[in-house]
């Protein structure tokens, strides 16, 4: 159980946990751009000194690339569960500036919302697990389980230090799992833990025809068109029904049982509002699914670019000598990346016409990931994001990927739990970016109730 002076703590401490976000966004840490290396060290300098105020033993680990910040319980006892807090301190890039209503990095705070690059993905998240720890420790109140945190400084642009240090480092970060809070939940009367990640197979598709552009009408007729075959072969590979034809797309799909559709029927969902959101007539998916199941838990084969012929100004008629396409697969539980996409290239190759070349290349992808929504972990997680948000925790799954998980349960053998802070419309990556300063106390009270929650798991 949570001791009272713990949540007195946090409430009586609410204006300068504010104060650190609003420093802690300052500070311009965007990992994709290589002239604020500086600002990546000082945001880590930064991070290191206020868990150390927070009572925690904290350094910064140097990578391949921009450090890592490990901060450790002051008094780790062995008899005692683990648990490791995962979050990332490098942002996205503003850009573009002009969108923005006020500088991305000078947080401007709108009642109980606070504008800012990074403050909701992820700086906000993480900071209200360390403020949660900090309001055990500077009570005197001994933390029922052990709480590290991993802290990487290259989670926008893909992790690639993070991936080396892990297994060189596995030991010191064993855990028994790893909190992450880097998602969202659908509106503050619903918190949610994300028990289940998509993965994602990218491909590139080209199709080479006559060796250069010919002339449309000393040509055409005679010699196929290869954006034309492309656009028909991308055509066939979905029915009208949603689903996709490629065979054996689906074997290793794990089906939805009852309990994770009655779950999944509580997310509030508004379709017209959804439909009016994203600029659309009307909304499509595959048949016999909602769409909250369709974005989140069934598999997609999306079309992300397609590139053939002139695309200058004016026309230009003639038969385009190559196409190509860029292509995402998300995939869901328990589908494999390098077997789908071998299913779609041997396909591919099936229909394609002797008249092209076709060439499919692979790009980096991952694998879904997915705990166990009924184990005791997991519902250890639910109780605290009740006790912490005054109302039922749900569950949901997450239509995007967090690759890194996949390597934390490889070489740390440990699931994730993942319970996000953020709101939907938080515009994470976006102009105007935003945190919920409701969010960010409610995250501090669930994460102090979280500790005894876990802790308790046998």
């Amino acid at each position: 159980m949570t001791p009272k002076a713990v949540l007195d703590y946090l409430a009586s401490h609410e204006e300068r946990f504010i104060e650190e976000l609003f420093a802690y966004t300052r500070i311009p840490s965007i990992s994709a751009q290589s002239d604020h290396a500086g600002d990546m060290q000082r945001c880590a300098e930064w991070l290191v000194d206020r868990c150390v105020k927070a009572g925690l033993k904290a350094d910064i680990r140097k990578t391949s690339g921009y450090p890592v910040v490990i901060a450790k319980s002051p008094k780790p006892d062995p008899k005692k569960p683990t648990f490791l807090v995962y979050g990332h301190y490098d942002v996205q890039p503003p850009d573009p500036l002009e969108l923005w209503t006020s500088p991305p990095f000078e947080p401007r705070r709108v009642g109980r919302n606070v504008y800012a690059r990074g403050i909701s993905d992820n700086k906000g998240q993480h900071l209200a697990h360390i403020n949660s720890v900090e309001a055990w420790l500077k009570t005197g109140n001994e933390l029922p389980c052990n709480v590290n945190f991993l802290i990487e400084g290259e989670e926008e642009v893909g992790s690639k230090s993070l991936y080396d240090f892990l297994p060189k480092n596995a030991k010191e970060l064993a855990c028994k799992a790893l909190v992450v809070s880097d998602t969202e939940i659908p509106s503050m009367k619903h918190p949610a833990l994300c028990y289940s990640l998509r993965g994602m197979a990218p491909i590139e598709i080209r199709l080479d025809g006559p060796d250069r552009d010919l002339h449309s009408g000393l040509f055409g007729g005679a010699v196929d068109n290869p954006a034309i075959v492309l656009c028909q072969m991308l055509g066939s590979l979905r029915n009208k029904k949603g689903r996709f034809t490629i065979p054996g797309f689906y074997d290793d799909v794990i089906k939805l049982s009852a309990y994770e559709r009655k779950q999944m029927a509580k997310v509030p969902f508004n379709e017209t509002k959804f439909r009016k959101s994203v600029g659309v007539g009307a909304l499509f998916g595959e048949a016999g699914y909602t769409p909250n199941e369709q974005r989140a838990a069934r598999p997609t084969f999306e079309l992300n670019g397609l590139t053939s012929g002139y695309q200058g100004e004016g026309g230009k008629t003639i038969i385009p000598s190559w196409a190509s396409a860029k292509i995402t697969m998300r995939l869901v539980p328990d589908q494999n990346p390098k077997k789908v996409i071998t299913l779609v290239k041997k396909h591919l190759k099936a229909i394609c016409p002797p008249t092209v070349k076709l060439t499919v290349t692979e790009g980096q992808g991952g694998g879904p990931y997915m705990v166990d929504p009924t184990g005791p972990l997991a519902q250890a997680c639910m109780r605290a994001a009740k006790a912490g948000f005054g109302h039922e925790c749900v569950l949901a799954r997450g239509g995007g990927s967090i690759p890194i998980i996949a390597a934390f349960k490889q070489h740390l053998k440990a699931d994730s739990l993942m319970l996000g802070l953020a709101l939907p419309d938080d515009n994470a990556h976006s102009p105007d970016e935003k945190f919920s300063l409701d969010a960010y106390m409610a995250g501090m009270k669930m994460a102090a109730h979280l500790w005894p929650e876990l802790a308790s798991v046998p």
